[in-house]
């Protein structure tokens, strides 16, 4: 008299429980379609506007994050150095070059969900256009390490691999379609501890 039921039941929540699973998934496995690389730096330029497709929209809702307008500013993200190896914190790096024209930039570090690395109150955990040392030739070296490093120093106090978020505000190129033709920053690895 309950097999039935229970068989229903046992199905419908197999099918709900895959389907979830699945969105989850493929929530976690994309920020959307049309993503623009420049060497290790990502962005996704149309996830803030209307053109957005539903799997960036979906993402951006679940993540809570604050949308920038088409032409406020564009974010870019760096899973990988320039040599194609995945950031990790037993390693240093150098951040050397310039930024694409901006009014203001921020660059931090990130775990691997997204979540801003603090090394405390005491220790930089990022930097802006404002704050960063620069030289003659406006060019900076931001070194990204666990151990304390000379002029700008962005401090990596955790284990495992992180990402770098580098956002530029008010930029003349976030509206635009010539996003292709940045330069970016370069990501250079310095060395290991286990190496």
């Amino acid at each position: 008299m309950f097999r039935i039921p229970l068989l229903v039941a046992l199905a419908l929540s197999v099918a709900f429980g895959v389907g979830i699973a699945s969105v989850v998934s493929a929530l976690k496995a994309t920020v959307g379609f049309g993503a623009i690389a420049l060497g290790p730096w990502i962005a996704f330029p149309d996830a803030q506007t209307a053109n957005a497709d539903p799997y960036a929209r979906a993402h951006r809702a679940r993540a809570g994050k604050l949308l920038l307008g088409g032409a406020e500013g564009l974010q870019f993200t760096a899973a990988v150095d320039d040599g194609g190896a995945k950031l990790s914190s037993a390693c240093a790096y150098d951040i050397t070059g310039l930024t694409p024209p901006a009014r203001f930039w921020t660059l931090y570090a990130t775990n691997a969900n997204d979540v801003a690395l603090r090394s405390g109150p005491e220790l930089p955990s990022a930097f802006n256009a404002l704050t960063v040392l620069r030289k003659r030739d406006s060019s900076f070296v931001i070194h990204v390490s666990a151990e304390a490093q000379p002029d700008n120093w962005l401090a990596i106090r955790q284990t495992g691999p992180f990402k770098l978020v580098l956002t530029l505000l008010d930029t003349p190129t976030a509206g635009s379609s010539g996003v292709i033709d940045l330069t970016m920053p370069k990501i250079v690895r310095t060395g290991c501890d286990n190496a």
